[in-house]
């Protein structure tokens, strides 16, 4: 009996176990490195619910997310701020049960290197004043050193707003993603300290020591480097504003996230507000989907969020127990879902 080959369905958060359905990795994507997926204890698998719980991803999204599962490579959505890229993660972290997403917000002052560790230099040189304080102590790990850190089962991570990083940035982090490891060399310039019987037994100079992570929890990290034993579901997103190099784009599973439809508004819409017992506001529901998805279509930038807080303030609560005038609807109204880019 044949099953559907989709891992992520985003239907039904009720099926825990189908990550283990996933095949290894492909041969050239970390060949060998981990035979079998196993879900770490303490894992926090509940801390997503409730931003998956409403969001409805469509049937481009879930093609996208399970080929990224498949092929173990990054989810790139490219798309208007407001479309859900940046939670559509959560979804698939909720119903595969991979744990709360570690979320990397960037900025221009984003590097690679600080997204997988920090030194605290100074920190070390004022405490060696008085004692030898060991390197491990003043380093700690960044949300894409963390997400390498999953030797048995995929961490999800979130590479919010790519956009705003600086013309390398891109160019440094395929280097990371493609091969899956990466050398601190202020780990590597300690001087070999086999501590286990297996370690000596290898003959190798595997010196393990132990680093905090993005979340205060403590791993280990032998030979001082980061090697990654089960890809990451990594989700990148990008509002479109700049162009990336074709190698980077390559190695991603590109998405463009279209604006919603005035169904696709309707459902996200009763997903997040539930339904209206009368049919006054039920209308004036309509009526505002409607006004939302023409202007969409007359390609005003304006975010789906906007459209729920109009529909929250204008048309929630203004359930006959609050006392609004038809004037200050209207004026919340068109405040609330002013274009992005407008003056």
């Amino acid at each position: 009996m044949t099953q559907d080959w989709k891992i992520f369905t985003g239907k039904d958060a009720e099926q825990t176990d189908r990550l283990y359905d996933l095949p290894p990795a492909p041969p050239w994507r970390f060949a060998g490195r981990n035979s079998q997926l196993s879900r770490p204890a303490g894992l926090d698998l509940a801390s997503e619910k409730k931003r998956a719980d409403p969001f409805i991803p469509t049937e481009p999204m879930r093609m996208a997310v399970n080929a990224a599962l498949y092929l173990r490579r990054p989810l790139l959505l490219t798309g208007r701020p407001g479309t859900g890229k940046s939670t559509l993660i959560s979804k698939v972290a909720y119903e595969l049960r991979l744990g709360s997403v570690i979320r990397w917000p960037i900025s221009s002052k984003s590097t690679v290197k600080g997204g997988i560790y920090e030194y605290d230099a100074v920190g070390r040189l004022q405490a060696s004043k008085t004692k030898d304080p060991p390197v491990e102590d003043f380093l700690r790990l960044g949300p894409l050193g963390t997400a390498l850190m999953g030797q048995t089962w995929p961490r999800p991570l979130l590479i919010d707003e790519i956009d705003k990083s600086d013309l390398d940035f891109a160019n440094d982090l395929l280097n990371v993603i493609e091969e899956g490891t990466y050398e601190i060399p202020e780990l590597v310039r300690l001087k070999p300290k086999p501590t286990t019987a297996r370690s000596r037994k290898r003959g190798t100079n595997a010196h393990e020591v132990r680093v905090r992570d993005y979340f205060g929890d403590l791993v280990t990290i032998a030979d001082g480097r980061i090697v990654c034993g089960e890809f990451p579901f990594v989700v990148i997103t990008s509002n479109a504003e700049r162009d990336f190099p074709a190698p980077f784009l390559r190695r991603c599973i590109r998405l463009n996230v279209t604006q919603p439809s005035e169904t696709q508004l309707a459902d996200i819409v009763e997903s997040q507000l539930g339904k209206y017992e009368d049919e006054d506001r039920t209308n004036k529901r309509r009526h505002l989907i409607q006004e939302f998805a023409e202007r969409l279509a007359k390609n005003e930038d304006l975010a789906t969020d906007q459209l729920l807080n109009a529909m929250f303030l204008t048309v929630s609560l203004a359930d006959g127990t609050r006392s609004f005038n038809k004037e200050e609807l209207e004026q919340l109204k068109q405040n609330l879902l002013r274009s992005l880019t407008a003056s």
